[in-house]
């Protein structure tokens, strides 16, 4: 019930413009609508009204990486986020994933082992087998994906992952 949900959402954000909670639950809503401009302005003016908000500058840098070719743009997100929390495995899979985006598999490969270590979620599993597949590590890749497959049996971005590369021939 996405369009329910963007009526209510605008209207509660216009009538409390700066509520970053609201903010934040559109720009999460946008996402899933696939309306980034709107999600890109909501997350700046979340940075705008809290500077030293680290998951907002992650939530911004990491869609970014994922869903656009503005990657520089976004490891600096990323980085201004790694500075602010810098134990953060959400924020250090973020740095991985955009490292890979920019082409340095090399780089990214630490950040993604360092964040599935600090936390078990089934994205970062997803993220760090595609960049150990696409390095011609698929033994250790499908290693770590049936790692994850048993925390988070019904992951869909692990699922999606082991679908695109776990069948391929070696």
């Amino acid at each position: 019930r996405y369009a329910e949900a963007t009526t209510l959402l605008n209207s509660s954000v216009g009538a409390f413009p700066n509520n970053v909670d609201l903010l934040f639950l559109r720009s999460v809503l946008s996402q899933e609508t696939n309306d980034l401009a709107l999600m890109e302005t909501d997350l700046r003016r979340i940075i705008q009204l809290q500077p030293q908000s680290p998951v907002a500058y992650n939530s911004l840098g990491y869609i970014l990486a994922d869903r656009t070719n503005r990657y520089q743009e976004a490891y600096e997100l990323i980085r201004k986020a790694n500075e602010l929390s810098p134990n953060d495995p959400a924020i250090i899979d973020s740095l991985g994933w955009v490292r890979y985006r920019r082409g340095d598999r090399a780089a990214a490969l630490p950040s993604l082992e360092r964040a599935w270590k600090l936390s078990r979620e089934p994205e970062i599993a997803a993220h760090w087998g595609e960049v150990l597949w696409r390095n011609g590590e698929r033994d250790r890749a499908r290693a770590v994906w049936a790692r994850a497959l048993l925390l988070a049996p019904d992951s869909r971005p692990l699922r999606e992952a082991i679908e695109r590369f776990a069948d391929r021939r070696r």
